[in-house]
């Protein structure tokens, strides 16, 4: 199901529950609140998504920004690139705006070992992910998100999407999630 089709049924199905009374009115504001919130990272993030770098994601109470490693770092690497600040970019002012939404990125790899140039500073892909995951928060923190809103974790290879046994497997396992969660969730 595309994207838009889906903002429509999850936005109309909040509509629908708050018509009967099954859902509460603070539970209808927080789900327009994301619907809200999803259409301006998408619109932001199109590039990115039409490449196939960057998947948006709304589901009950939670909104996730899946972005691949390949345009926030270079290969191997755990700091930002030029390109990965410039993406970072098109979604810092959607974060700015935020007050109560908890941010949480997540870190992942591939499960092909480190190579010899990063195994003195992280002995395996759990500290990497959780290097790029925490380089992601520092850099959306020097633009002005609430850094008492957002949080950083690394799970390695833990939670593949995809195959390791192919080169575009392993690509689509290496990636940062960003997860915007309003409260209570």
């Amino acid at each position: 199901m595309n994207l838009l089709k889906r903002e429509l049924l999850a936005t109309s199905l909040s509509a629908l529950l708050l018509l009967v009374g099954c859902v509460p009115q603070s539970q209808y504001n927080q789900e327009a609140q994301l619907a809200a919130t999803y259409r301006q990272l998408d619109q932001s993030l199109q590039a990115e998504v039409n490449n196939d770098q960057a998947e948006i994601t709304q589901l009950q109470g939670e909104l996730k920004v899946t972005l691949l490693n390949e345009i926030l770092f270079p290969e191997g690497g755990w700091q930002l690139h030029r390109q990965g600040e410039q993406t970072l970019n098109k979604i810092v002012p959607t974060l700015r705006n935020l007050t109560q939404t908890q941010i949480v990125v997540d870190g992942y790899t591939d499960n092909l070992p480190i190579g010899p140039e990063l195994k003195a500073r992280f002995p395996s892909n759990w500290q990497l992910s959780a290097a790029r995951a925490t380089g992601v928060v520092q850099y959306l923190q020097s633009q002005g998100v609430n850094p008492n809103l957002m949080s950083a974790q690394g799970f390695g290879d833990t939670h593949p999407v995809a195959s390791n046994d192919t080169p575009q497997g392993r690509a689509k396992n290496r990636r940062i999630e960003i997860t915007l969660r309003g409260p209570g969730n």
